[in-house]
């Protein structure tokens, strides 16, 4: 995996930041400061972008490429979408992660240093930018347990049936 600086110039955002629902929460004040607090990684198939219980101080943006989430030996969910986030939780709670996750292939993520953003903009001083931060994370929690209900009640409905069937070729 190979890290590069990501060098931003506050005159030009790229247009592929432009459109990604995370970075356009943000005022251009605001967005300059994440995209400063950032670096670009550049990961092979195999790489492990998170490790499972290390320390988290970066959110990551997908950029391109396919990335998994994987607890323990269980791959749990896949993302390849541009503008995908992953390792938000740990990084804003300042909790270790609990889970890997590995480039599935060639893939490139923007690393935003949560720890580093908050030096340069403390929470004291910036309430409007927290609060943009913060509405955003609660709106991709809130998607993300809608569709972990709607899979769960799918899996329990498959459930219920094979039960069903099982208890006739019994009976």
């Amino acid at each position: 995996m190979q890290e590069y600086a990501y060098i931003h110039d506050e005159e030009h955002v790229p247009e592929t930041f432009q459109d990604m629902p995370f970075l356009e929460s943000f005022s251009k004040e605001h967005l300059d400061q994440v995209l400063h607090a950032s670096a670009i990684l550049q990961c092979e198939p195999g790489d492990v972008i998170i490790q499972e219980g290390d320390e988290a101080s970066r959110i990551y943006i997908l950029i391109g490429g396919t990335i998994a989430v994987v607890k323990g030996d269980d791959e749990i969910v896949v993302m390849d979408t541009v503008g995908d986030i992953f390792g938000e939780l740990a990084a804003l709670e300042d909790e270790v992660r609990s889970a890997s996750v590995v480039a599935k292939d060639k893939a490139f993520c923007l690393a935003v240093d949560q720890k580093f953003l908050e030096h340069m903009m403390p929470k004291e001083e910036n309430a409007e930018f927290y609060a943009s931060l913060y509405e955003f994370i609660a709106k991709l929690t809130t998607k993300r347990l809608k569709a972990t209900s709607a899979y769960l009640t799918q899996i329990d409905e498959e459930l219920r049936a094979a039960k069903r069937e099982l208890a006739e070729l019994k009976g």
